[in-house]
């Protein structure tokens, strides 16, 4: 079963088939996630668009939106279809788009429905079904509402569950808010843990380091990294040695950006544009001399019309590896 120790979170607007093309350059080994698809767009929609990867993007999950469990079996299968190697139930998302489609973070609400949602989706697919949920809503109380959230979906079959170690306030914040305001409470994915010891309990929210994901394996047993592995990608590099045994590797920035430009040219041939690709790589040389002028060039020359994958190399000529390279001597 697939069930990775290190995994990149599902992030709307951000882990699209580009970022994760991207990722897979950096780490073979950790499971990269789609943002989230509702079920009802797969089953309608063009998914071709929705759905379509590289499949140099394996190992990658896709994460599915919705409370319809017949819909979600349905979006389940096409997914599975696509050759996706995990279905994940968003249980956590507080934007206001979700909540109005009765999904995401507001099904803490009614566990019975998401362990129904979930047997729906298991009876549908022979690839793992995963949920990702938070600690509580609003006025919950974490202790129940989690337990009850967790004793639903595993008891129905699920094989995992990451818990983004916050509540998430459905009344008075805005998505964005709900990512930095409500605490942070480790403690309370790690009594979960204790209670299910034979389960797979997977942690999210605020772990800004591999150093600081390691402390956690301590207590769980899968990690997920966000807006750290999308801000400074650059730590990607180390998750295989330090997570899955790997030899460790020299991180080579040439052949990185040469196997991005390749697939941002393929990407332009097909109509798409150089931007598409580059808006995820930004962070790549944080802390580096010349990072700064790296992320310009990719701000103003990659977004032109018809920019071409040189910018990518021009980019790259900016920056100064020789203090990393000595440092590593």
């Amino acid at each position: 079963m697939l069930i990775n120790r290190l995994a990149i979170a599902p992030m709307m607007d951000w882990t699209d088939r580009h970022c994760r093309f991207f990722h897979r350059q950096l780490t073979r080994r950790a499971l990269l996630y789609t943002e989230m698809v509702v079920a009802d767009a797969i089953i309608q929609g063009a998914r071709d668009r929705l759905l379509g990867f590289d499949g140099a993007e394996h190992p990658v999950a896709l994460q599915l939106g919705g409370s319809d469990a017949r819909k979600l079996a349905e979006a389940a299968r096409i997914g599975e279809a696509f050759g996706y190697d995990e279905i994940n139930l968003n249980v956590g998302c507080p934007s206001d788009r979700v909540q109005s489609g009765t999904f995401g973070a507001c099904l803490m609400k009614t566990p019975v429905l998401v362990a129904d949602c979930v047997a729906a989706m298991k009876a549908a697919v022979k690839i793992p079904v995963t949920v990702k949920c938070r600690i509580g809503v609003d006025e919950q109380d974490p202790e129940p509402a989690l337990d009850a959230l967790a004793d639903g979906v595993l008891a129905a079959g699920a094989d995992a569950l990451w818990v983004h170690a916050r509540k998430a306030w459905l009344e008075g914040l805005s998505p964005k808010e709900n990512r930095d305001i409500p605490p942070l409470d480790y403690d309370r994915v790690y009594r979960l843990k204790a209670r299910k010891p034979n389960e797979f309990i997977g942690i999210n929210g605020g772990i800004q380091s591999l150093d600081g994901a390691r402390l956690h394996l301590d207590h769980v047993d899968g990690v997920m990294l966000g807006r750290a592995a999308y801000h400074t990608p650059g730590i990607l590099a180390g998750v295989d040695a330090m997570f899955y045994g790997d030899a460790p590797g020299a991180f080579d920035p040439t052949a990185l950006i040469d196997a991005m430009a390749a697939y941002a040219a393929r990407h332009i041939e097909k109509g798409g544009r150089l931007g598409h690709v580059t808006r995820h790589m930004v962070g790549l040389f944080h802390g580096l001399p010349g990072a700064r002028r790296y992320r310009q060039i990719l701000s103003t020359d990659a977004t032109r019309p018809g920019a071409g994958p040189d910018v990518l190399k021009k980019a790259l000529a900016a920056v100064d590896f020789s203090g990393a390279a000595a440092e590593a001597a």
